[in-house]
């Protein structure tokens, strides 16, 4: 593996008008996936928006990856349905970090970069990369791929990027 960039914090917040996989319902959790690194929420019964509010962490190295994320109905005595999945890619998040210590901000809030929706990646409305109080964040609606509706609400922390050394 390359280079330590930081711990990406992960908060998984809410799911919006998300497939009913059960009866009348579903049972959703979200799986995100970042390299060879794997973390998931708790399960929500009976509900299609739910909220988790439940932080996720991993270790961000170069090369930057993709940030994956499944969401699946929970089935007692079947296999887990498919309710969608998303990606992010994380290259300008770890960029603004960059920007972020090439422009020594550390105080108040400043909008270091805004993501739009396109076609290489899944977001639902535009996205800003922020500094906020010297921490790298980022507030991502995802609109969920290969299902017939849904929306995914996370909150993307980078912490502690190592100050690069001058040589």
């Amino acid at each position: 593996m390359g280079e330590q960039l930081g711990l990406l914090k992960v908060t998984v917040v809410q799911g919006k008008r998300l497939v009913i996989r059960d009866f009348k319902t579903s049972d959703p959790y979200v799986v995100l996936k970042l390299g060879n690194q794997t973390a998931k929420t708790k399960v929500i019964n009976s509900c299609l928006n739910p909220v988790w509010n439940e932080e996720l962490s991993f270790s961000l190295r170069e090369p930057v990856g993709v940030l994956s994320l499944e969401v699946f109905d929970k089935d007692r005595f079947k296999a887990d349905d498919k309710m969608g999945h998303a990606h992010l890619n994380l290259q300008p998040i770890a960029s603004a970090a960059r920007l972020k210590q090439f422009a020594k901000v550390s105080s108040g809030e400043t909008i270091l970069r805004k993501v739009v929706p396109d076609t290489d990646n899944c977001l639902a409305r535009e996205s800003s990369i922020s500094c906020i109080n010297g921490e790298v964040v980022q507030s991502v609606w995802f609109r969920l791929c290969a299902v017939e509706s849904g929306e995914i609400e996370l909150k993307i922390k980078l912490i502690d990027p190592p100050v690069a050394s001058s040589k």
